[in-house]
């Protein structure tokens, strides 16, 4: 979800609002792959409230509720100058009942570790008001997925795998908008949950992620996001996820986002609408 809670304020304010730190959680929140941003998509932002002058983080814990799955997700980031940021997250996806039609058996869990780097190459998302130019951002996210002997069953290529983006964010101050757009090259299966390549298809293709967001007070956030994914699986299409969210900011320390979200079909089982549910805290 395009998950930053800015402080649109006046440059007084914002003064105010710094606290020796960035202006009010525009270190974003956290994505399910750990790294700040949106909860689907990553952006060029960096972890916590440093400035160029100190260290950061964040921490966060997000469960995805389906009809038929349930998705929890926890982890950290590091954010040093507002330059450079490393980021982990554990993600655990229930199969439930689900699990016994596929033949896995009732409850059968997947899970992933995402190991991620961020650097910050040109641009400040916030205080670039006078340019066009968006803060952009490289990174890299190494993944490593459990259950490996499942994922060559159903045609996975391998149980682990590498990929790499770049983001670009903007805020638009006199207008109260955030945007981003991330390209992402990779190889996942379900962000890697089901590993990486498969018998249809085992090369990096770009995929994107788009994100905006209105804020409609100083701590209330409303907008949407969506994130292509490949389909690399012969046994079950992979679609495109999509999510209308809202992020509140209830103290600068802490935000709570909550989202509609589709993720289409997962594992041959269509219909996997539900709701996004994640709580972070940054310093």
């Amino acid at each position: 979800m395009a998950l930053v809670a800015l402080s649109f304020a006046t440059p007084v304010a914002a003064r105010e609002l710094r606290e020796g730190g960035k202006l009010l959680l525009t270190g974003g929140v956290s994505s399910l792959e750990g790294a700040a941003g949106g909860g689907l998509a990553t952006w060029s932002v960096i972890a916590g409230d440093e400035t160029d002058a100190g260290i950061g983080g964040a921490v966060h814990a997000t469960l995805v509720a389906l009809p038929d799955f349930d998705l929890k997700s926890y982890g950290g980031a590091v954010g040093i100058f507002d330059r450079v940021e490393f980021s982990y997250a554990h993600q655990s996806f229930d199969t439930r009942a689900a699990g016994a039609a596929l033949g896995l058996g009732r409850g059968f869990i997947f899970s992933q570790d995402v190991f991620g780097a961020k650097l910050r190459v040109a641009g400040d998302a916030v205080y670039g008001q006078d340019s066009l130019l968006p803060q952009i951002s490289v990174g890299v996210q190494h993944k490593r997925a459990a259950q490996e002997a499942v994922i060559r069953a159903v045609g996975g290529g391998s149980a682990s795998g590498t990929d790499f983006y770049v983001a670009a964010t903007k805020v638009i101050l006199a207008r109260s908008l955030v945007v981003n757009a991330t390209v992402r090259f990779t190889k996942a299966n379900q962000t890697g949950l089901l590993g990486f390549g498969g018998d249809k298809g085992n090369r990096y293709t770009a995929q994107l992620e788009g994100s905006a967001g209105l804020l409609v007070s100083r701590r209330l956030l409303l907008g949407a996001e969506m994130r292509t994914r490949p389909s690399n699986l012969r046994f079950a299409r992979e679609d495109d996820a999509y999510d209308l969210f809202a992020a509140y900011a209830a103290t600068r320390r802490f935000s709570l986002t909550a989202a509609y979200v589709d993720l289409g079909s997962i594992a041959t089982i269509k219909g996997q609408r539900g709701a996004f549910l994640s709580l972070r805290g940054s310093f």
